[in-house]
């Protein structure tokens, strides 16, 4: 066997170090933030539990309020944390702190927020082909009781169903949770 050097050398190391990373490459494995305060995952959904929540500019009262939400049971999505204090981003994208006890662990979904004057199809089972129960106007809220990474049973005043996970606001694509 020839002994390489130079350029050629390089690139059969090179072409060595691929192959024995490619078993890995293959299956990637993304890692999981946990909260500094909490130790639970980072980002993750939780919803408002009042109909007057302060987003404020920084993790304090003495922090302007940029915004008041006001509608309670909307989803949220925690992006850090500090102390007493949570930062939010909304379905528009919004970001801000708030105070931790004006969130809930309960799971909520947002129907399709982007899609304007659409209304979506509610299902009576995880199926598109399965029998329409109700048709959702964009922006209505419900109750996440399951996520199964491809549909998601939706229950609010007047309706039950399962509606397609990438039609919410509320749960990460294929997430998994009953």
């Amino acid at each position: 066997m020839r002994k390489l050097t130079g350029p050629a050398r390089v690139l059969r190391l090179l072409a060595a170090s691929l192959a024995l990373c490619a078993p890995f490459a293959a299956a990637p494995v993304a890692a999981q933030q946990m909260g500094a305060v909490t130790g639970l995952p980072l980002p993750r959904f939780v919803s408002l539990k009042s109909d007057r929540v302060n987003l404020r500019e920084g993790p304090s009262k003495d922090h302007r309020t940029t915004w008041i939400f006001q509608r309670a049971g909307l989803p949220v999505e925690i992006t850090a944390e500090f102390d007493v204090w949570r930062r939010i981003r909304d379905s528009e994208g919004a970001e801000g702190w708030v105070l931790h006890s004006l969130l809930s662990g309960r799971r909520t979904g947002l129907v399709a927020p982007w899609r304007k004057g659409e209304e979506i199809a509610l299902r009576a089972r995880p199926s598109a082909d399965a029998a329409l129960v109700a048709r959702l106007q964009n922006g209505v809220i419900g109750q996440l009781k399951k996520c199964d990474g491809g549909w998601c049973r939706l229950l609010g005043e007047g309706f039950d169903g399962w509606i397609e996970q990438t039609q919410l606001w509320g749960a990460y694509p294929g997430e998994k949770f009953e």
